[in-house]
């Protein structure tokens, strides 16, 4: 009886000590994956800011980083939906190298020939182009995959070699260049950001719109009898919610444009240059706000539509799903016709943000995509995945090629690098899915 009461006491002493963190995670309901995720980005972050000698973690750096995860973040969130329903799409880089090609050239020789140089719709046509584009070969993968019974992995893989060949055929391996002016907005740079007001003026929007969905939320809990998260988690996620968002903003804001640039601005528009410099601040990037609409939107059809609950059936259980009355070939169709349509949104953001269509564009970003997905939560055994998580991821990716580009990290060796992060990642999901079984 003694050896028992001294074996119980420190069981009693780690319960106790694990559980305000516990109670906490329940009463805030946080997903402990996200968590650990986020605890992963930011300790890479520090990392990188320390080993580079305080280049990271600055507001040039993190706004160019924002940028260039943008075009890997929306077809993340399509990437998602593939590997929920235990299928793979290898093609994403490679189609958006082709549909790029495809809208540069619209935009660069066939459509200034019907409509004239300068055309305020060229650059709408040309991207109307690429999505029709992007939604026929996926909706033709998807086609293959579900009804012919030919398993994703080959179908894409083919995808991967046959649109990356179709890139360098459409121009016979030259670079089209330059793009329509206005289109050059949706990459980014200074002029393809929305300033310092407009930015407050959108994250001011935002935390009322995290608050409203607060409020709705403990709403429609209260009117369904469902539990009730304490006022203060509600709080709390309200603070963190918001509080992340105007940080985000605040950043954005403090990247001023450059001195060259401000100089030509100040010059066209008569205006008078202090001494101390005239500070213009970038604002938020159009591609992170196309990300974030992404983003959006993919959540409300993941966990608020038909068909989201679809995708998730079959990923759960396939035949099941069809037992149940789904359609889950059709399903699965729409769900390549949904990636090929992201692919052609990033492929805008990418080609817009070189201000040319190469066929080196796209190269490896399957591996990032897949990685960002995985790296986010989403099960390759299917059934599991989040928009947000492959977001996270997305950056998570890129934060790692830039923080190898400033430390003068090789390519070859930080092909290696995410290599090692995807192989770790599926490691780490695997062990959760058998603790969780």
């Amino acid at each position: 009886m003694t050896d028992m009461a001294i074996q119980a006491a420190p069981q009693g002493a780690s319960a106790s000590a694990t559980g305000p963190v516990a109670r906490f995670l329940k009463a805030t309901e946080l997903d402990t994956r996200m968590l650990g995720m986020l605890g992963a980005l930011v300790v890479i972050w520090i990392g990188f800011h320390l080993l580079s000698g305080g280049l990271f973690l600055t507001p040039r750096n993190l706004w160019n980083l924002s940028v260039q995860s943008a075009s890997i973040a929306v077809m993340s969130t399509g990437m998602v939906l593939v590997i929920v329903t235990r299928n793979i799409d290898l093609s994403v880089g490679s189609l958006l190298g082709f549909i790029g090609m495809i809208v540069g050239v619209t935009q660069a020789q066939y459509l200034p020939e019907l409509l004239g140089f300068g055309h305020p719709m060229i650059w709408v046509l040309a991207l109307v182009v690429g999505i029709v584009v992007g939604a026929i070969v996926g909706g033709l993968q998807g086609y293959i995959i579900a009804f012919l019974g030919v398993p994703a992995f080959i179908v894409t893989l083919g995808g991967l070699l046959v649109w990356r060949g179709a890139a360098w055929w459409v121009t016979s391996g030259r670079t089209v260049a330059p793009m329509d002016p206005t289109f050059r907005l949706i990459g980014g740079g200074p002029e393809g950001a929305i300033g310092a007001t407009w930015s407050w003026i959108l994250g001011i929007i935002l935390c009322l719109a995290i608050i409203a969905m607060l409020v709705s939320g403990r709403k429609q809990r209260r009117k369904f009898n469902f539990p009730l998260r304490p006022l203060w988690a509600e709080g709390f996620l309200g603070f963190v919610g918001c509080g992340l968002v105007l940080g985000a903003v605040a950043i954005a804001n403090s990247y001023p444009w450059p001195r060259g640039i401000v100089r030509r601005y100040a010059e066209a528009n008569n205006i008078a240059i202090p001494d101390g410099g005239l500070f213009i601040a970038h604002g938020i990037a159009i591609p992170v706000l196309v990300a974030i609409g992404v983003g959006i939107v993919m959540t409300f059809i993941a966990t608020r539509t038909r068909f989201g609950r679809y995708v998730f059936a079959i990923g759960g259980n396939q035949e099941a799903a069809e037992l149940a009355g789904i359609n889950t070939r059709w399903v699965i169709m729409k769900i390549f016709i949904l990636m090929g349509i992201l692919t052609a949104i990033a492929s805008a953001i990418s080609t817009a943000r070189l201000n040319a269509a190469t066929n080196a564009q796209g190269t490896l970003d399957e591996l990032l995509v897949i990685a960002a997905a995985v790296i986010g939560g989403t099960s390759l055994g299917g059934g599991v995945g989040t928009i947000a998580g492959a977001m996270i991821g997305a950056v998570l990716m890129q934060s790692l090629a830039t923080g190898m580009i400033l430390l003068g990290v090789d390519t070859p060796l930080q092909n290696i690098v995410v290599g090692l992060v995807l192989v770790v990642a599926v490691w780490l999901d695997t062990i959760y899915r058998k603790r969780v079984a």
